[in-house]
């Protein structure tokens, strides 16, 4: 009797282990239905004021003012980088999604938001002087990203848009051509200044618009900076409020800029470790989803599931990596709708652009 009990534990021990790892790599997919979801985060609050955190420099009183007067376009959804992000979500799922629930009502706030004249005013607020390091480089980055993402939809409303947003799209790329031959180390810090994931958005949108000179100088740069680089040190990862990964977001710009035969003896020596099978990889944890630094490391777990997606799709040797993908987005994807969750205003365009790594 004690024997079959003990089978019997150990039978219900195993299906409960098997249950539990199925369940930690469980694979999401970016359909209609998650679609609808995603769409409901950046439509809250694109058009919310309040509460905003501003980024401006100060040059008198008369820059005192509301953030809608200062950003027409980009004044919701907490900060001028979000509300940027925001609006990549709401075309990115309705490009592909043209059935969306709520489609009527994501082009009319396109309509009414990325007009001629609303751009026009916040290109002169990024367009003075004591605002050249706005946003730099991560807001950059994703004004360049939404910019691409309109070029790339075939839609009459889309064409008109990225021709309202291509000044802002041309002055961020002239910020990007003066300041990278004068940042001498890359910042590679887990946050917004960090360095790979800035030139890696740049990078994709000089590839699709035909932006040689931006693209070549981002090869260089990269090169100048990352090909010397040796043991990324994956194990300081992540540290308390890091939402990208400053060891995958270099692997991710490498890879884009490096030919194969550059590029994986280069991998060989960052992370060698990424090579074998049995690689494993914690997802970041977070204590307390209402606090809007604790809730970054669900940013870091979706960039590192991009970048491994990424990886493990353009070369089958790294095609394990998707299970530690999985394993990182089965920990924060599910909790990304909710009433006190802090990352609800930024985090749903990370959870797309993994989706979308995923599935390329």
């Amino acid at each position: 009797m004690k024997l079959k009990v003990w089978v019997s534990s150990l039978v219900f021990a195993t299906l409960s282990l098997a249950t539990a790892a199925q369940s930690s790599t469980t694979s999401h997919a970016l359909n209609l239905a998650e679609a609808n979801k995603l769409v409901s985060l950046p439509l809250h609050c694109v058009e919310t004021p309040y509460p905003y955190k501003t980024g401006v420099v100060l040059a008198s009183a008369q820059d005192v003012k509301e953030p809608v007067a200062m950003h027409p376009v980009f004044y919701g959804c907490f900060d001028w980088h979000s509300a940027v992000h925001g609006y990549w979500s709401m075309v990115t799922l309705l490009r592909q999604f043209p059935e969306l629930d709520q489609a009527a009502a994501i082009k009319a706030i396109l309509k009414r938001n990325l007009t001629a004249e609303k751009i026009a005013q916040e290109l002169a607020f990024l367009s003075k002087d004591i605002n050249a390091s706005f946003e730099r480089t991560y807001g950059w980055a994703w004004l360049l990203k939404l910019s691409d993402e309109l070029h790339t939809w075939q839609d009459p409303l889309a064409r008109e848009l990225a021709t309202n947003l291509q000044p802002l799209a041309d002055l961020l790329v002239e910020r990007y051509i003066s300041f990278l031959p004068r940042l001498v180390y890359p910042v590679r810090v887990g946050e917004h200044t960090n360095t790979a994931f800035g030139l890696s958005f740049a990078y994709d949108y000089a590839i699709n618009r035909g932006h040689n000179q931006l693209q070549q100088l981002i090869e260089q740069r990269a090169r100048d900076y990352f090909l010397q680089d040796k043991n990324c040190p994956i194990n300081w990862e992540p540290s308390g409020y890091d939402f990208i990964s400053p060891c995958l977001e270099e692997i991710g710009l490498m890879q884009r800029i490096l030919p194969a035969e550059q590029f994986l003896p280069w991998l060989n020596g960052f992370m060698p470790q990424l090579a074998d099978p049995a690689y494993q990889l914690a997802p970041g944890k977070v204590s307390d989803r209402t606090d809007g630094k604790l809730v970054h490391l669900d940013g870091l777990n979706f960039s590192r599931a991009w970048n491994l997606y990424a990886l493990a799709n353009q070369y089958p040797q790294y095609g394990h990596l998707r299970h530690v993908a999985n394993q990182h987005m089965a920990y924060s994807y599910p909790n990304l709708i909710g009433d006190s969750y802090e990352g609800g205003h930024w985090l749903g365009s990370f959870a797309i652009h993994a989706l979308n790594s995923k599935q390329q």
